[in-house]
Parts: structure tokens; C-alpha cells; sequence
């Protein structure tokens, strides 16, 4: 097996956009959580797809909590990047966050991480590129991040 070369955090980076509508919401006009919750498996499934270069499925998801709702018309934006990696699995981190549109006001709903496994045209799993840590905020992320992966390999699930 050779050598992956490392990959920064910033090079996994993703964003994605979507514009909330009647559709996502329930009669109250708050934007369901399952909604966001697709969205974010999303975000965190193409932020590991660009760091293995390899197709990933989700094996675990850390809790998520809602902190503020998000509404129709409000403008969902949510960035995702790797946080941890292991031999075949990663982390990724997911920022979530609401926008008015009109008013420009921006609120911060929620942050997830959510755990794949790169796989191989077989679908089994293949191992993954290490990160490279280039700065103090980066090395901090990480050391959150191998702490959240100690303590989810501890759990007897």
C-alpha cells in the first residue's frame, strides 16, 4: 500500500447554500429538523468525498442540537471540512447557520460532526490521507476532534 499525501483542512472545505421554502417547514414555518439534518450529512459526506477522493458512507453522527430555529426565507448556510482521520474513517465538522436575506442578520443554529468511511469500487473500506495541521486553530480543531473520536470508540453502543 503506498503513501497518501497529507491533506490540509482547508483543502476538504465545502459550502453549500439553500434558500428555506414552504416545502422544508411545518405549519408554524420552522424548517424541519430532518431537513437540516439531510442538508448537513450532505455538506459533511462531500467535505470527506474531496479530502479521500473516494465515495464515503456516514457511520455516525454526534448529537445535534437546534439552538435557534431556522424559518421559510431564511438562507441556510453550511460549511463543512475534515476535522479528524483515521486509517479508513474521518470527521467532519458542520457549521450551520441562518440568514435573513433582506436584514442580513446572521445566526449560528447548530454545529454537527459526523463520522464516514471512505470505500474502495468494491465498497470496502480504503484508507484515507492524513491531515496536515498548518495552523494553532487547526491543531486545536484536531485535538477536539481526536478527543470526540476517543470517546466514540469508547461507547459500548
Amino acid at each position: 500500500m503506498t503513501e497518501l499525501a497529507a491533506k490540509t483542512m482547508q483543502a476538504s472545505s465545502v459550502t453549500l447554500a439553500q434558500l428555506m421554502q414552504p416545502e422544508h417547514a411545518n405549519n408554524h414555518g420552522n424548517v424541519h429538523g430532518g431537513w437540516i439534518m439531510k442538508l448537513v450529512d450532505e455538506a459533511g459526506a462531500l467535505a470527506c468525498m474531496r479530502h479521500a477522493q473516494r465515495r464515503v458512507v456516514t457511520v455516525a453522527v454526534d448529537s445535534m442540537s437546534f439552538r435557534q430555529p431556522i424559518r421559510i426565507g431564511d438562507l441556510v448556510t453550511l460549511t463543512a471540512r475534515v476535522t479528524y482521520t483515521g486509517r479508513t474513517s474521518m470527521e467532519a465538522e458542520v457549521r450551520v447557520e441562518a440568514e435573513n436575506p433582506v436584514s442580513g442578520e446572521k445566526t449560528h443554529t447548530n454545529t454537527a460532526y459526523l463520522v464516514y468511511v471512505a470505500l474502495d469500487d468494491n465498497d470496502n473500506p480504503v484508507g484515507v490521507p492524513p491531515l496536515l495541521i498548518e495552523t494553532e486553530e487547526d491543531q486545536q480543531s484536531a485535538e477536539k476532534a481526536r478527543q470526540r473520536q476517543s470517546a466514540r470508540l469508547s461507547r459500548k453502543d
